[in-house]
Parts: C-alpha cells; sequence; structure tokens
C-alpha cells in the first residue's frame, strides 16, 4: 500500500508541477501535464460496455484464470483484452476514438497515397532525405519510426483494408493478442501457477487506454511474441526450441524496423535469457533477425542513418525546448496510469525479491516467483535506459507500451486474498482517465 500511495503523489507531484511550468514557461508544450492529453469529462457508446467488462473481470477475473483449462484460458483472455480496448476507444466515440486515430496530420495514414504512387523501392531509397523538416517531409510519426511502420498501414490499403477503421482494427486486434503473449512467456519462465495469477492483471490493464487505438499497441504486440518465442526457445517448452528461436528473431528483426527505441527491447529479452540460464537461442535469433536487415538495406534503406537523423529531427521540434529535469521523472510518473497502482505495489515486492533472485541463478535456472523478478527487473531496465537517453520527452505512456506490458505482470507478486480489490482498482483508473481526459498523439 505505501508504494501505491507514493506512485500515486509521485503522479499528482508531475501534475502539479507540470501544470506550473507550463503555465509560467510554456515549455512542456502539453495540455495536460504530464500527459499527451487536454481535459474534457464526456461520456461515450463504449462506457456501459468499459463498465461491463471491468465488473466481469474484476469478479470472474482471479477464479476463471485458476479453473479454466490452459488452452481455453488463452483465448478468454484474448477476447477479453480486446473488449476492455474496444469498450475503453468507443468512450471518445467511434470517430474520434476509432476511425480518425490513424489519419491525423501526424499519422501513418497521411502519408500512404504519396509511398503508392512514388512506389516502395523509391521510398526505401529516399525515406531518410525526408525526415528533416522542410518540403515535403514526413508525418512526424512516419518520420519518427524506420519505414516498416508506416509500410505496414500501406500493406492494408493495397489488399483492400483501407482508411482509419481497417487500420484501428487492425492495431486492436494485434494489441490486444499481447496479453496472450505474456502469458505465454510467463508459463514457460516462470510456471503455470504464476501466469495465471497474472492474467487478469494483463487483460484489465490501464495501458490498454492508449493500446487502442496507436501503432505503438501495434508494436508492442510484435515485440511481445518475440519474447514469447524466446521464452519457449530458451526453456525448451516447445518440440521445435530452435524454431522458436527462429521465430523470435524474425519479429525481433521485424520490431526494429517499426521503432528505433525498440532496440530496449533486447533488455527484456536479455532478462528471459538470465532466468533461464541459456544462450543456446542466441545464434538462431540472429539469424531470424538477419534477412530483416539484408532486405531493407538492399532496398537503400540504413537503419544508423534513418536513426541518427531521426535525432536531429527531434530536436527540431518541442524536444528542444522541453526540459529533461522535468520529464526525466515525470516521464516515469505518467506511467503510473498506465500500469495501475496494483503494478506500483508489485514492483515493491520485486525489488525486495531482486537479490535473492540472484543469488539463485549462481546454482540453477531461475523458475516462479524468482523468474518473474528477473522478467519485471529486465522490464525497468529498459524503462530506465529509455528514460535517461532523453530520446522520451513526454508522450511516454504511448511510446514506452512494449516496455511497460511487461511490468503488468508484477501484479502476480500481490496476495491473492486482496487480488479483486487490487484489479477494482486497476479498472477504476483506466476509466477515470478515459472519461476525464482526451488522450492524444
Amino acid at each position: 500500500m505505501y508504494a501505491a500511495t507514493a506512485a500515486a503523489l509521485l503522479f499528482a507531484a508531475a501534475v502539479v508541477i507540470g501544470r506550473s511550468i507550463e503555465d509560467h514557461q510554456d515549455t512542456l508544450s502539453l495540455r495536460w501535464p504530464p500527459m499527451y492529453a487536454y481535459w474534457l469529462p464526456h461520456l461515450g457508446p463504449g462506457t456501459p460496455a468499459a463498465l461491463a467488462v471491468a465488473v466481469l473481470v474484476v469478479a470472474y477475473g482471479p477464479t476463471l484464470a485458476f479453473r479454466l483449462r490452459w488452452r481455453v484460458l488463452l483465448p478468454v483472455a484474448w477476447g477479453a483484452s480486446m473488449a476492455w480496448i474496444w469498450s475503453l476507444a468507443l468512450i471518445d466515440g467511434w470517430h474520434r476514438g476509432v476511425a480518425e486515430r490513424l489519419t491525423t496530420r501526424y499519422e501513418y495514414l497521411q502519408s500512404v497515397d504519396r509511398i503508392r504512387e512514388t512506389g516502395v523501392g523509391t521510398t526505401l531509397r529516399t525515406f531518410t532525405d525526408y525526415i528533416l523538416l522542410g518540403p515535403d517531409n514526413w508525418p512526424a510519426h512516419v518520420a519518427g519510426h524506420p519505414p516498416g511502420a508506416v509500410l505496414t498501414f500501406v500493406g492494408l490499403d493495397w489488399v483492400g483494408l483501407e482508411g482509419g477503421a481497417w487500420a484501428a482494427a487492425w492495431c486492436i486486434t494485434l494489441a490486444s493478442s499481447a496479453a496472450v503473449a505474456v502469458l505465454v512467456a510467463l508459463r514457460a519462465l516462470c510456471g503455470e501457477e504464476t501466469a495465471r495469477r497474472a492474467a487478469p492483471f494483463v487483460v484489465l490493464a490501464p495501458a490498454a487506454v492508449w493500446l487502442g487505438v496507436s501503432g505503438d499497441g501495434y508494436f508492442a504486440a510484435v515485440s511481445a511474441w518475440a519474447v514469447a518465442l524466446l521464452a519457449l526457445a530458451a526453456t525448451r517448452a516447445v518440440r521445435a526450441p530452435r524454431a522458436a528461436a527462429l521465430g523470435c528473431g524474425l519479429l525481433f528483426g521485424l520490431t526494429c524496423y517499426l521503432s528505433y527505441g525498440l532496440v530496449l527491447m533486447g533488455v527484456v529479452c536479455l532478462g528471459v535469457l538470465a532466468a533461464a540460464r541459456t544462450l543456446r537461442p542466441v545464434p538462431y535469433v540472429l539469424l531470424g533477425m538477419a534477412p530483416w536487415f539484408a532486405l531493407f538495406t538492399a532496398a537503400g534503406f540504413w537503419w544508423f542513418d534513418g536513426y541518427f537523423t531521426l535525432v536531429e529531427r527531434y530536436y527540431q521540434g518541442a524536444a528542444e525546448i522541453r526540459p529533461y529535469e522535468y520529464f526525466v521523472w515525470a516521464n516515469l510518473a505518467v506511467n503510473v496510469a498506465v500500469v495501475g497502482l496494483a503494478v506500483a505495489a508489485g514492483l515493491r515486492r520485486t525489488s525486495v525479491a531482486l537479490p535473492s533472485a540472484l543469488r539463485g541463478l549462481r546454482h540453477a535456472p531461475a523458475s516462479g516467483e524468482a523468474a518473474l523478478v528477473l522478467l519485471v527487473t529486465a522490464a525497468v531496465c529498459a524503462v530506465l535506459t529509455a528514460d535517461l537517453s532523453g530520446m522520451s520527452k513526454a508522450e511516454t505512456e504511448r511510446i514506452w507500451l512494449p516496455f511497460t506490458l511487461w511490468l503488468l505482470p508484477a501484479a502476480a507478486l500481490l496476495p491473492r486474498r486482496g487480488s479483486r480489490w487490487w484489479l477494482g482498482a486497476q479498472a477504476a483508473l483506466a476509466l477515470t482517465v478515459n472519461h476525464l481526459v482526451i488522450t492524444g498523439w
């Protein structure tokens, strides 16, 4: 409870101090700091559905998580996660909350027609030329990511799934599958009981506010399945661990071409390998990654040129005036609203259990709660590295979704007897945020 209270106070401090900085210095470029959002209390068509999903998961989630057969639990978790994300998105209405999310002037769909006219080959050869602000520069989100991100939506358009509604459906469907990926990884690495304890918290995460609808929800799902396949390969929990490792490499390679910052998912992968005490999957992971780097490089896009040009573009915008000394801690504060107070309490237990988990690694691979502690700690390290880099000033409630997804299982460390109260707090937080502010990116 003390950790949850401290997390709530940290968020409150970020709101008060951020408001003061914005009122007196106007350097945050945020309307409702520390969130990228604006204040607008509202109801929407998703309100009844979101309340219903929350009540059902709080009331029955912990029980069903242990009673359902594993093969049944996974699709149920996916369906519940999808219902939660969809209902929260629809609180903002169909157009504002779903169909128009990815069609704004900052978003990927703004560049689909341009890429189809010029051709994918030309786009890749000249992609870096239009990252910096200037004539015909890419929109913010296209410029801020490798071309794999925007090419996904070009591909959807090419097969006839054009427009914001289909793009939103794509993102939500994949983003909700990330809950299944986390559970698969937890079962392989930590055991089935730990995975079952975590399941309701992974499903009813406040992060769902930002998972629907954003490209980062899609990125989170791809990276989550990469980690899940690595966990299966490292623990040899499948008949073909080498194939699982190759699959991990293919997805992790794709992840690198969806978002530059997601190379830090490698830290989470290191946590998996450390818990399993093995490096056996690594050659096959690298082999799986190789085709992506070969393909994009041969087509004319050099990843490092894109990244270093993006750094220059980053400081052409709001990042030039946004104060590092505020965001270096406010980034962490805003993510209290993403992971919830239950996870904050679980992270305290993680820190307490970490020394014991590390000592245990000297003798055998970690299992149970020890493995969970190591996995969550790796995710914390990824978040802190991203934070200290200075390349994440604001909007981290969305940008860090692939990392914060792996903080959610920390709630499994809480006592089972109070799980429904903690779940209720998680749901209440998501509903409050979604009904009081309009999030954006």
